[in-house]
């Protein structure tokens, strides 16, 4: 009889242990790979409330790229669809759902701090509200989807590409938050194991990859171009 709980076959584990046996690896690494793959989703759900918080409390978006927080939207959009479409499990993808929302009221947020807003970027928004329901509902010919999401590595490359080139030549990592970052960076990294358990499509997992080395990318520059503690005078008797 098998043991299912939340599309997480407890069988073999359950079994080899009953057995007095340690789990071998075959039977394990699916098991650890949905449990890494619900924890990213459940961590997924604040992974940006750092970064909104911090602009919050400082009333401020120095440093921030705003076309590289849109095109994040863009790409999560694009990477959501694509997993609906394939019908790959939730624990797979359902960081996505989240993503995307808290980059959409992040972007949002970073629109208001930066009034006067250009028609351009008013132009960028309108276009994003009338395709994105057609490209998360799958309603576009396959061939095109396909091709949609091959661009969406892209995408997420120049997502990040204005960000790291603004930290590099500003020095400074204005308003971002570490803290977000460092889950971003983790997310991605576990994301390639599940990825390659879960069987996903080979662009899924490059996906990942390139998540890795740009999410790394960032997270070494808030390190490196952080400011030093001030060190406190000592008082004069």
């Amino acid at each position: 009889m098998e043991m299912v709980i939340l599309g997480m076959n407890l069988t073999c584990v359950v079994g080899s242990l009953a057995a007095g046996h340690f789990p071998e690896k075959h039977c394990l690494l699916p098991l650890i790979s949905k449990i890494l793959g619900y924890c990213i989703v459940a961590a997924s759900t604040t992974v940006k409330l750092p970064q909104i918080f911090k602009i919050l409390k400082h009333s401020s978006i120095r440093g921030l790229s705003l076309i590289a927080f849109e095109l994040e939207v863009v790409g999560y959009t694009i990477a959501l669809s694509y997993c609906l479409h394939k019908g790959l499990p939730f624990s797979a993808y359902g960081e996505l759902a989240f993503l995307l929302i808290q980059a959409i009221i992040l972007v949002a947020i970073i629109y208001y701090y930066s009034q006067p807003v250009g028609a351009t970027v008013w132009v960028r928004a309108l276009l994003y509200c009338a395709l994105a329901p057609t490209v998360l509902a799958g309603q576009i010919e396959p061939f095109l989807f396909e091709a949609l999401y091959a661009s969406q590595h892209a995408i997420f490359f120049f997502a990040r590409v204005p960000q790291i080139w603004a930290n590099y030549k500003n020095k400074s990592t204005g308003e971002l938050s570490f803290l977000t970052c460092f889950m971003n960076f983790a997310g991605s990294m576990v994301r390639v194991f599940t990825s390659m358990q879960e069987n996903a499509p080979t662009s899924v997992i490059m996906g990942s990859v390139l998540g890795v080395l740009l999410n790394g990318t960032i997270l070494s520059q808030i390190l490196l171009y952080q400011k030093p503690a001030a060190k406190k005078e000592k008082k004069v008797q």
